[in-house]
């Protein structure tokens, strides 16, 4: 099977994990990635990534001439995608911009006037409803009406492409699975006895950014609450809520046990997340964003859940988005916001060390069998399988 993908995700090889995964499945598989050749991220990477082909046998990494270089719905490739597209002939196409993403478009006219028969597939990670005008909603309209299969991040986002009449086949899958190689369970004493966490510390950990809709207050409010207890608070990212987290702490009496470290590299993550005795994802729906085609923001997965349950630690989260579908019934879930049942969680795990642990091993039996980037990529396999089928039948 040939499978060709295409976004601007892939520039970090990180990222491509599942998908040279998915070509070393089984003889037969390969799988051409399809990035722009430059791109600017923004944010704190305030610089432009110049991407590089790379050729593994059966996988390859091939940057094509793009316009719109940090506008993922406007991005659209240059005319070396024609002459790939026919040496390549793949059966699957897959672009991940969404939706509404002119890439997709692009990949949808160009499959059809090449003649190639593939199957046209996107992935899109937004979960909440929206409403289009002239000429976007006629730009959705013809990407659904070509596409033979949809993977959605989350269960949200698939039931808002139902609401929106797609009736084909939809999988519901995180774009990116968790390196089982980087994030696993590790003592780490050195680490420990640099930030100062003693052995008896209960260690309630968060990873992200630091902003309203995380739920990092909601998380300050709980540990108020639990003062009696011999928590730390340890804190990796940065944000704009960073100076009033400090003043809360110094406030409430505990800056001491409240620890920020920034900008920890990827592959330092799983280090940190180690130290923890819990992993805290409070995530809070909010309506306060808007942009042309949409309005709000809900917590789309939550990939730092799977890393940590990849660690054993055992995870806490909200009822925000996807969150609870992440977690299930291998860790605990409050309502989003309610401070006093996210106290109660953390209680439980604190006096109950034991209840602790198993939930850590039922976390890592999860991620191992459903969230590894080979896991991942044996699920999209099989979608792919079912497509072509699909066709035959």
């Amino acid at each position: 099977m040939k499978i060709l993908v295409a976004s601007h995700t892939y520039i970090v090889d990180l990222n491509c994990e599942k998908l040279r995964a998915l070509s070393q499945l089984e003889p037969g598989i390969e799988v051409t990635v399809v990035v722009p050749k430059s791109w600017k991220p923004g944010g704190v990477q305030n610089t432009t990534i110049e991407t590089q082909y790379r050729d593994e046998g059966t996988f390859r990494i091939v940057p094509v001439t793009n316009f719109s270089q940090n506008h993922q719905g406007l991005l659209t490739f240059g005319t070396d995608l024609i002459s790939l597209l026919r040496q390549f002939r793949p059966q699957i196409i897959q672009v991940e911009q969404g939706s509404r993403g002119l890439a997709y478009t692009q990949m949808i006219a160009l499959n059809h006037l090449l003649g190639l028969k593939a199957k046209n597939i996107f992935f899109t990670w937004w979960n909440l409803p929206y409403e289009l005008k002239l000429p976007v909603a006629l730009l959705e309209k013809y990407n659904l009406n070509h596409s033979h299969g949809i993977i959605s991040g989350n269960q949200d986002g698939a039931e808002v492409l139902r609401q929106r009449g797609y009736k084909g086949l939809i999988k519901v899958m995180p774009q990116l699975g968790v390196d089982e190689s980087l994030f696993t369970p590790k003592t780490q004493p050195e680490l420990a006895t640099k930030l100062g966490i003693a052995s008896n510390d209960f260690v309630v950990g968060f990873v992200g950014r630091f902003v309203q809709e995380k739920g990092l207050l909601t998380l300050l409010k709980a540990l108020i609450s639990l003062q009696n207890y011999p928590w730390k608070l340890l804190l990796l990212g940065r944000g704009l809520l960073q100076e009033e987290l400090i003043k809360i702490a110094t406030e409430n009496n505990f800056k001491e046990r409240l620890l920020i470290v920034e900008s920890v590299p990827h592959n330092e993550v799983a280090n940190y997340i180690n130290l923890m005795s819990t992993l805290v994802l409070p995530s809070e729906t909010t309506y306060n964003f808007k942009t042309l085609t949409s309005v709000g923001w809900k917590e789309q997965f939550g990939h730092v859940i799977i890393e940590a349950m990849a660690c054993q630690v055992p995870v806490i989260g909200s009822d925000s988005g996807e969150i609870p579908y992440v977690i299930g019934d291998a860790g605990l879930v409050f309502p989003e916001g309610d401070a006093r049942a996210l106290a109660s969680c953390l209680m439980q795990l604190i006096e109950k060390p034991d209840f602790a642990q198993s939930l850590g091993e039922m976390g890592y039996q999860k991620a191992m069998v459903k969230y590894t980037n080979k896991a991942l990529a044996k699920q999209q396999f099989e979608f792919y399988q079912e497509l072509v089928n699909e066709g035959r039948s």
